[in-house]
């Protein structure tokens, strides 16, 4: 689950690793041009697998975030998998968002589902029936059910579960991340409410997110 080294997701390190060395080749071979385009390449694949540590708020009754970004739908919508009717609350991450993804509080990972699909624009609404997703049924202490649903965009063309199933997990330990500019959807239990509005920006495993109704 928390794979990382110098900082980043091991899921970059082919990416820097082929960027890197690329540029030196052509700096060897004086080829100045290509040798700025690959050294910029090379910042921007260490900068997009970022991996940096978070500090998940403590306390009961309460969900973060489970990714980096912006808050882009919030409304009811049938569960993925059980089509119970559920409150969704859709985080676009652009390519500047760290792309890491992290459980939204303790449970359990009841099941993973794989569903391939199209690339279309993440931010559409479309996206979250049609695109290539993953799907995670996360059970809490409390019995309730939650989904988070990985979806790749127009750019992303892989998404990386780093979980299995009956994985117990704590509040914004790592689950995943998916390449190059995507989207996450949260379903929550009726018992919830969000606890963020239309365009919050939002860090994964710190911006609290839902809270329990009382």
């Amino acid at each position: 689950m928390h794979e990382k080294f110098l900082g980043i997701d091991k899921e970059g390190l082919p990416f820097v690793a082929i960027s890197a060395f690329s540029t030196l080749t052509f700096a060897l071979l004086g080829w100045w041009f290509f040798t700025i385009f690959f050294l910029i390449a090379t910042w921007f694949c260490w900068f997009f697998f970022r991996d940096p540590e978070r500090v998940t708020p403590a306390g009961k009754d309460l969900a973060v975030s489970p990714a980096d970004g912006k808050v882009i739908i919030i409304e009811p919508k049938p569960h993925p998998i059980t089509n119970e009717p559920l409150t969704c609350i859709s985080i676009f991450m652009n390519v500047l968002n760290v792309h890491v993804n992290r459980t939204p509080l303790k449970g359990t990972i009841e099941n993973i589902t794989y569903i391939p699909g199209k690339f279309f624009n993440a931010a559409l609404d479309k996206a979250s029936t049609d695109n290539e997703r993953c799907i995670y049924s996360l059970k809490d202490s409390d019995g309730e059910q939650w989904a988070i649903v990985q979806i790749a965009g127009l750019i992303a063309r892989r998404i990386v579960c780093k979980v299995k199933e009956k994985t117990k997990l704590s509040r914004g330990e790592r689950i995943g991340i998916i390449r190059f500019g995507s989207r996450v959807d949260l379903y929550i239990p009726e018992t919830y409410s969000p606890a963020v509005s239309l365009g919050t920006l939002v860090v994964a495993g710190e911006t609290i997110i839902a809270r329990k109704n009382v």
